[in-house]
């Protein structure tokens, strides 16, 4: 213990020296402006638990691009639209890499990984082949019904709960078909059971990981003291990746046997088969160890940031009963009851499309993107970003800014009605996906989902809270990680 003690106080003064060798250096330079901080550890008592809120709140002082020192990391926080541009696209390339966190760090292969490595080209190899086997207008068309089952037995599911008079977990009950969905897409099976019993072992994995990523950890911002794990972020959240690893390797290791004994059939591959191929080219950089990040993303990605915004967007409803009667009315009106909503009935119904574009406004799955790296120093507004520094967009800010918003903090779908603005990258007051070469690749997939569930949902049946609990008093608290999810499971009634 005493030498435990002892090696983190050397640690501490190595640590301090050289925070004020790269402070030295760089304070020729003009960065933006930002707060002093305190010696050593510098503004990391300010990020809190909630650091989408906390850096909006200091953005107010020192402006829309602000600079933060978070231990010997210096970090830049973009959080105007404006500031937002010159980022992810006037200088795209150059903030094109990642700062990757220690958790992420703690999986298998994370070099091969689609979210967390530069844009290399192995990088270009597997967003190629998402584009083009998962994303693709024409695939996802083709892929279509798979949709409509998933949905079908959503709403069975919740069918069920309503005759017993039980409550829904509006949340786990999404998270569970959008799982589903992800692992019919990729593996042809269900990964939970009819009644969603097996949902909660995936729903902790993945948000230990969401979690773990997006915590304020030590180890991000004093690098030399990694090896200590101060936190134990690393120790919490490798276990789950491994796990997610474990349940793959057990599939995939299925499937080079059945395509062993039976060969493929070309007419009935799915998207692992396309990865099985790729391994099969020496060329490709693909192998059985590097999709296996590779599909721990596109679950992870897949399943909790939709279930997420259906969640939020379910939440918002029910805290305001005539949004959610707008909703059902126009749902009635354009579709009926007697058959279920198909994804072709998506755009009659251009309120239902607005109340997700409003929750996604609200309430972005991924409320400070993805961290980037700059690979130069570069000039912005007339202060430079320093080479190797850590950038921070903040689209939860964004979204909520008064300069671009009328009554930014109020929900009113109305506001997306007859408004070109989107959320494809090009409107950079409204980024819950990014822009950019980065921007996430799974958007087609997700707003088409979410806007399925959301109307397959309210279609059926009259939703209201628990007894005791008013719309008044909802609780609307978030629990930051990577994405954004309620703090309190929102529970309701269906009837």
């Amino acid at each position: 213990m005493e030498l435990s003690i002892l090696l983190f106080c050397i640690s501490l003064i190595f640590c301090w020296f050289f925070i004020k060798l790269i402070f030295n250096f760089k304070s020729s330079m003009k960065l933006p402006p930002g707060p002093a901080g305190l010696p050593i550890i510098g503004s990391i008592l300010e990020l809190g638990s909630r650091p989408n809120r906390s850096l909006a709140e200091l953005s107010k002082i020192h402006g829309p691009l602000m600079t933060l020192k978070l231990g010997s990391i210096t970090t830049i926080i973009a959080s105007s639209p404006e500031s937002a541009k010159e980022i992810l696209q006037k200088h795209d390339k150059t903030f094109s890499a990642r700062t990757v966190p220690d958790a992420v760090e703690s999986q298998p292969n994370r070099e091969a990984t689609l979210a967390w490595v530069p844009p290399d080209n192995m990088w270009r190899n597997e967003r190629r082949i998402c584009n083009t086997q998962m994303f693709t207008n024409q695939r996802l068309d083709s892929v279509q019904e798979l949709r409509h089952q998933m949905a079908e037995r959503l709403v069975n599911h919740i069918r069920k709960q309503c005759e017993s008079g039980s409550a829904v977990d509006v949340g786990r009950v999404a998270f569970a078909t959008t799982l589903n969905l992800m692992s019919r897409t990729i593996f042809s099976i269900d990964m939970v059971d009819q009644e969603f019993e097996k949902a909660q072992e995936f729903k902790d994995l993945v948000w230990r990981i969401m979690e773990g990523t997006g915590k304020p950890n030590l180890s991000d911002y004093f690098p030399v003291l990694k090896w200590l794990d101060l936190q134990g972020v690393r120790r919490r959240t490798r276990p789950a990746y491994l796990r997610l690893h474990e349940i793959f390797e057990e599939q995939i290791g299925k499937r080079l046997e059945d395509r062993r004994n039976s060969g493929m059939n070309k007419e009935e591959m799915d998207f692992l088969d396309v990865l099985l191929d790729q391994c099969e080219d020496e060329r490709s950089g693909f192998g059985r160890n590097t999709i296996k990040p590779l599909i721990v993303d596109l679950f992870i990605a897949g399943s909790d940031t939709s279930a997420a915004t259906t969640e939020w967007a379910m939440a918002e409803l029910l805290r305001n009963p005539q949004e959610l009667n707008k909703v059902r009315q126009e749902i009635i009106e354009q579709i009926g009851i007697e058959r279920p909503v198909k994804e072709s009935d998506i755009n009659k119904l251009p309120y239902l499309q607005a109340v997700v574009k409003e929750t996604l406004r609200l309430h972005p799955a991924v409320p400070l993107l993805l961290p980037r790296k700059a690979l130069n120093n570069t000039e912005i507004f007339g202060y430079t970003v320093p080479k190797d520094s850590q950038v921070l967009v903040n689209a939860w800010a964004i979204g909520r800014d008064s300069k671009s918003w009328v009554r930014p903090l109020e929900f009113l779908p109305e506001r997306f009605i007859e408004s070109s603005v989107d959320y494809k990258g090009r409107d950079f007051e409204y980024i819950p996906f990014g822009a950019g070469r980065r921007i996430c690749p799974g958007m087609p997939l997700a707003i088409r989902l979410v806007n399925l569930m959301l109307a397959s949902i309210i279609q059926p049946f009259n939703w209201k809270l628990p007894k005791g609990m008013t719309p008044e008093n909802l609780d609307m608290e978030e629990q930051f990680g990577v994405t954004l999810r309620k703090a309190i499971p929102l529970v309701a009634v269906p009837s």
